[in-house]
């Protein structure tokens, strides 16, 4: 994936996205909840946030885990700016790529919500994980499984490499600890194929595809669409397939 492309699609969204990002606030509660509810009631001391966006799982995360430490990264710097409340000795931000950045060991939790569908090569970051984590840390993310966003993928042949459960536990299973793992599908409905295109741009999800579209691009796309995906109500669909995992390292 163009890394380049998908910061400044989402950089550009970042106005828009804690509005829009209707189902990724619902993941962050559930992962949050999930944090709660599997990990051990002793204190954190470091924690890593890998892809916090605008920090809608952030707080949430200050909230069940309270770290000593949490050190909070993302692709996008210009991000940096919705944390000025809570930056400081307790809370550090480090911009880059997570795939690339050099992040101190010694972690007790690295957790990311909603991200790791846009790494290149998401197993070496597990394995890198692996290797910061301290003797019998955490790693628990969400992502979304092949399902996600079907109906795009259907009319455009355009599709991130999404992964079942399945094969992402299978990967996982040599180096980690499966204590949760689970899915959910969200169906959104919108009046048009031309509001789900907004909805993905105000989101910044539409990073895997340079090339711009002409009006009879956009006119196909929208009448491609609704033959496929008008529902009873005259609404259209949109699925999200997230997918949740909490790992100890073995």
């Amino acid at each position: 994936m163009e890394k380049k492309l998908i910061r400044t699609r989402f950089s550009r969204a970042v106005g828009s996205y804690p509005q829009a990002a209707v189902v990724q606030r619902d993941v962050a509660r559930r992962m949050a909840g999930l944090l709660h509810t599997y990990l051990p009631p002793a204190k954190c001391r470091n924690a890593l946030e890998v892809g916090c966006g605008t920090g809608l799982f952030t707080r949430m995360l200050l909230r069940e885990v309270r770290p000593q430490h949490l050190m909070l990264n993302d692709i996008c710097t210009n991000v940096q700016s919705y944390f000025t409340d809570i930056l400081g000795a307790d809370v550090s931000f480090c911009g880059g790529d997570a795939e690339r950045v050099p992040f101190p060991a010694g972690q007790d939790l690295i957790a990311s919500c909603s991200a790791l569908q846009w790494f290149n090569d998401p197993e070496a970051f597990f394995e890198r994980c692996r290797r910061l984590l301290s003797e019998g840390g955490y790693l628990a993310f969400s992502t979304f499984g092949k399902e996600n966003m079907r109906e795009v993928a259907s009319v455009t042949g355009t599709s991130l490499p999404y992964r079942s459960l399945e094969e992402l536990s299978a990967s996982l299973a040599q180096h980690y600890e499966t204590v949760y793992s689970g899915e959910d599908l969200f169906r959104m409905s919108f009046p048009s194929p031309l509001e789900v295109l907004k909805h993905l741009k105000q989101t910044g999800v539409t990073g895997i595809r340079r090339q711009a579209w002409t009006r009879a691009d956009l006119a196909d796309f929208c009448r491609r669409y609704a033959e496929m995906f008008t529902q009873s109500d005259a609404t259209v669909s949109l699925t999200y397939h997230p997918i949740y995992m909490i790992l100890k390292k073995k």
